[in-house]
């Protein structure tokens, strides 16, 4: 295939084919060479250039565009006789270069000529939200194939009805729950109720959200908050602390390399106000204090599981840590 569409807002779909699109170049190619740019920035020409171009091992490109439906509907000014962005890349589907792979990436997308062009060429694969009895029935299979459980079939509905039918999501919430009960055990009704309530988004994000304001009573105020008023359980609290210290010393790793923070946000799944608070602390602190700060919640937890000291005092006590170093 020398063109593929990945069209609509299921993220956890567009990745999952794109991860198979890679793998199936790797079996017919060998070694790729992987080019990613950004379509509400990009000018096609860049695009072209680098699809067109031979890269200096002689390897099979695949050259992604994310958000391509802003590329195509760019309104840029064009000298007479120049064609618009869409009409370029429906040129270049008619007649593609065998020696790369042109990925484009989209949550929402306008049918047309390029569609006509690609279907000869290559593929269009919808990545839509699955209704719930879809969603249900996937949350069994990848608990199973990907997690080593297996989730009751009430567990299932419960959990599609707090969470959503999103895959991302649910797949987030699996492996969780599958970190809560262990290897080969069943997640069941109790599980879901313990580990994902109906306002769980929100209530994590409040404790992660205060840590990064780099206020320590702030965040000492949150968890007794979340632990003495909300009643959620201790290991819901320390699983947002820990993930928020997860995405934070990836995104420093990723910014340090080089990485624009868009990218870094879509491969981490930062979004709204978290996107912009997580990144900025992400760039005042080094990779290597947030790796202690991320070893630190580790071992809390372990002790936690182990029963060693008091946890809910050893939370309060990282969260003073981590507000101390992020602010």
């Amino acid at each position: 295939m020398r063109v593929v569409i990945l069209r609509g807002p299921e993220q956890f779909l567009r990745e999952a084919h794109t991860r198979r699109l890679v793998e199936a170049l790797e079996a017919a190619h060998g070694e790729i060479e992987q080019f990613t740019f950004d379509g509400t920035s990009v000018e096609p020409a860049v695009v072209l250039d680098e699809l067109r171009s031979y890269g200096l091992l002689q390897t099979h490109k695949l050259v992604i565009v994310d958000q391509a439906d802003k590329l195509l509907a760019a309104a840029k000014e064009t000298a007479a006789g120049h064609k618009s962005p869409r009409e370029l890349m429906e040129r270049y589907a008619a007649a593609p270069v065998d020696s790369a792979t042109l990925l484009l990436r989209a949550e929402t997308w306008r049918p047309g000529r390029l569609d006509k062009a690609v279907e000869k060429v290559g593929a269009i694969i919808k990545c839509d939200v699955p209704d719930e009895a879809t969603a249900v029935a996937w949350c069994a299979g990848r608990s199973r194939k990907e997690y080593g459980c297996s989730i009751t079939s009430e567990a299932a509905s419960m959990l599609v009805e707090r969470a959503g039918a999103a895959l991302a999501r649910l797949d987030a919430e699996l492996g969780k729950l599958a970190a809560y009960v262990g290897p080969g055990a069943e997640i069941g009704p109790d599980a879901i109720r313990e580990m994902v309530g109906l306002s769980r988004e929100e209530q994590a994000w409040a404790i992660q959200s205060t840590l990064l304001s780099g206020s320590a009573a702030a965040s000492v105020g949150k968890i007794r908050e979340l632990l003495e008023i909300s009643r959620q359980p201790e290991q819901l609290v320390t699983w947002a602390m820990t993930d928020m210290l997860r995405k934070t010393h990836a995104a420093s790793q990723l910014l340090r390399r080089g990485e624009a923070a868009g990218s870094i946000a879509r491969d981490l799944r930062l979004w709204g106000n978290e996107r912009h608070t997580l990144l900025a602390a992400a760039k005042a602190v080094g990779p290597g204090r947030l790796a202690h700060l991320l070893a630190d919640a580790i071992r809390t937890d372990q002790k936690a599981k182990s029963g060693v000291g008091h946890s809910a005092r050893s939370l309060e006590v990282l969260a003073v840590e981590i507000a101390d170093t992020l602010g």
